[in-house]
């Protein structure tokens, strides 16, 4: 709580000093998302791994504070307006991190972060792609947590439709096999094992 109390005056520092024009400091906002991300995620903030007891005495007297730092997250990066596009595709992984949290609040916040991402480089590339999104999202072992929720995004947005479609079903396929892939990591059976791996591949 103390930590997040901390993150929290350097968002309201970063919003009144450091987000205009003149003013903008892409490494302390840089600094400022990687540092949420790793809060957010730290393993100690998972509540799914404790006992039912346990989460719910903390859930009592704190909260759920992955909810508090990921709303902050969804905030502070649609403050950056025309300055998102310098954080792609470096924050897409991060971002991507932050959807495999299993908590469904969580995650209906940070999937339209993803989408809007896709929509920035689309705006900003000249020639309406999102290649560095694409490729970056290829270079994660992470999933989207939850695809269908940005093929909704993409089939109602005018220009990214069809490709928009295209991106989300061949993530969707992709995080299938990565869920094999963690489910059967640890099976006794080598065949079955190999052959995730060269789903996954």
């Amino acid at each position: 709580r103390v930590f997040l109390r901390a993150v929290n005056q350097f968002t309201s520092v970063l919003n009144r000093f450091f987000l205009d024009q003149t003013s903008f400091e892409l490494q302390l906002w840089n600094n400022y998302f990687h540092l949420a991300v790793a809060f957010l995620t730290h393993e100690s903030l998972q509540l799914e791994t404790f006992s039912q007891a346990k989460r719910s005495k903390i859930i009592k007297k704190y909260g759920d504070m992955r909810k508090e730092i990921g709303f902050k997250i969804r905030d502070m990066w649609y403050n950056l307006g025309p300055h998102k596009i310098k954080f792609i595709p470096a924050m897409v992984g991060p971002i991507l991190e932050v959807t495999l949290v299993p908590e469904p609040e969580l995650r209906k916040a940070t999937i339209p972060i993803f989408f809007d991402m896709m929509q920035c480089e689309f705006n900003f590339s000249g020639n309406g792609n999102f290649h560095k999104v694409r490729g970056a999202t290829q270079n994660q072992d992470v999933s989207l947590g939850c695809p269908c929720r940005l093929l909704e995004h993409c089939r109602k947005h005018k220009y990214l439709a069809a490709s928009g479609e295209v991106f989300a079903l061949l993530v969707s396929s992709l995080l299938e096999n990565l869920l094999d892939y963690r489910t059967i990591m640890h099976d006794e059976s080598k065949e079955n094992r190999m052959s995730c791996t060269v789903n996954v591949l």
